[in-house]
């Protein structure tokens, strides 16, 4: 298969460091014209962009996610604009949001951050990757405020939260929860999801997708990976693995403003 853009992906992650550069320059070969690295902290940031400033095929998304607060620095908002100076292939802003899943969590520092950043990414005219957790009503209250374009990434919400995100004029993402057997939500949820609303992502190193014809020795998720997304969600919505690929590619490309080869 061909045409595949995983929209959402963290190369940086230290499980990546014993083969980085040979999975990524083997990517192409399988298949994925485009990659989204998504950031979490601010050494996410610097190496994302180093990432995407190697491989012409991979792009980045700058930001602070919600459970990495703590460890930010107080100009993390002039990091995050500088980075988006220096480097075109910054093209979004994510991943950022609410994860209120742990009870250690500082709910208005976290919507501190998120409002913040979506601010940034509205003076900068880039979308935003939003990550929500057990926060459904506190993030769909802010972007109905802010009203960013964007995506909602890793979605396993149920069919009523995704046609409120659809309200918003937002993409929906699916990960290889798609394929696991307690997936009845997220399949649901995909069913009222319009095709042209529609992004593929793997959140590697995370989401191994779940194929009972297929043992996978890689000891986390990668790009080449999306296939398999694609023939489920394919199966949900009686199309082609290609197709859903196809689509999907294409709209991510609009998302994300990455001009035609």
């Amino acid at each position: 298969m061909n045409n595949i853009f995983d929209s959402h992906a963290h190369y940086s992650d230290s499980r990546f460091d014993i083969n980085r550069d040979k999975l990524l320059m083997s990517l192409p070969e399988k298949g994925i014209r485009y990659v989204m690295l998504a950031s979490t902290d601010e050494d996410s940031i610097c190496k994302n962009c180093k990432i995407a400033e190697k491989y012409e095929y991979i792009y980045t998304a700058i930001g602070i996610h919600p459970s990495d607060i703590a460890k930010t620095s107080e100009n993390y908002i002039e990091v995050m604009e500088n980075a988006f100076k220096s480097n075109p292939k910054v093209k979004a802003i994510g991943e950022i949001g609410l994860d209120y899943h742990y009870e250690s969590y500082d709910r208005e520092k976290q919507i501190e951050f998120f409002c913040r950043q979506l601010e940034l990414a509205d003076k900068l005219n880039l979308p935003v990757i939003i990550h929500s957790r057990d926060a459904t009503e506190d993030t769909l209250n802010i972007l109905k405020k802010y009203k960013p374009s964007g995506v909602m990434h890793c979605f396993s919400g149920s069919a009523e939260t995704a046609k409120e995100v659809l309200k918003l004029g937002m993409y929906v993402s699916f990960t290889g929860v798609l394929t696991y057997k307690n997936a009845r939500k997220a399949i649901k949820a995909l069913t009222v999801i319009p095709n042209e609303r529609l992004l593929l992502e793997t959140d590697c190193p995370y989401m191994m997708p779940v194929v009972t014809s297929v043992k996978f020795k890689e000891r986390c998720s990668d790009s080449s990976m999306i296939p398999y997304i694609a023939e489920k969600a394919g199966e949900i919505k009686n199309m082609t693995a290609q197709q859903i690929l196809d689509i999907t590619c294409e709209n991510a490309m609009k998302l994300f403003r990455i001009n035609n080869d």
